[in-house]
């Protein structure tokens, strides 16, 4: 069942998200996000994502993703959506996912910031990006660095995409 339209309570933990992809000398190359703030800074294999967040009360997935996109990346995501399904990270979080065709310079990306207490209970707050680089991956460098869970959303691509 399409998860395109629908609306989630805020009772469980989900997110929506876009994965972008281009082609390049025959392969395919998808958008990763590393993730901002002091936790994220010295992870690498295993840390990156597509732009992706929770929706508001009442937004539906597809719209969530976009807005998450928008926000993690500073572009306006364009073209048809391919729906490349559902995936749980290891804390139980449920991500839903799209893929569309397209490019960019991930130098130029301008993520949103967050407000984290740095160092914690130091009282002091400290603006961080959400995200705080961007980069093309071909498949198997991106199955490297992408959250092991999002691995099937990279599958589901290759799937789509080949031919």
């Amino acid at each position: 069942m399409s998860s395109k339209g629908r609306n989630v309570s805020r009772t469980r933990s989900v997110s929506a998200g876009l994965m972008m992809y281009r082609r390049r000398e025959g392969a395919i190359e998808v958008l990763l996000v590393h993730p901002g703030g002091p936790f994220w800074k010295k992870r690498d294999a295993g840390a990156w994502t597509i732009p992706k967040g929770e929706p508001s009360e009442g937004e539906a997935l597809i719209a969530a993703a976009r807005r998450e996109f928008r926000e993690e990346t500073g572009l306006e995501p364009s073209g048809e959506l391919i729906e490349l399904g559902v995936v749980r990270q290891k804390g139980g979080k449920e991500v839903h996912a799209w893929a569309f065709e397209g490019d960019c310079d991930p130098a130029s990306l301008q993520s949103g910031t967050f407000s984290l207490e740095w160092p914690p209970r130091s009282g002091k707050w400290r603006d961080f990006p959400e995200v705080d680089r961007a980069e093309f991956f071909e498949l198997s460098a991106a199955r490297e660095k992408i959250n092991p869970a999002q691995v099937a959303l990279l599958d589901a691509l290759q799937a789509v995409t080949a031919g």
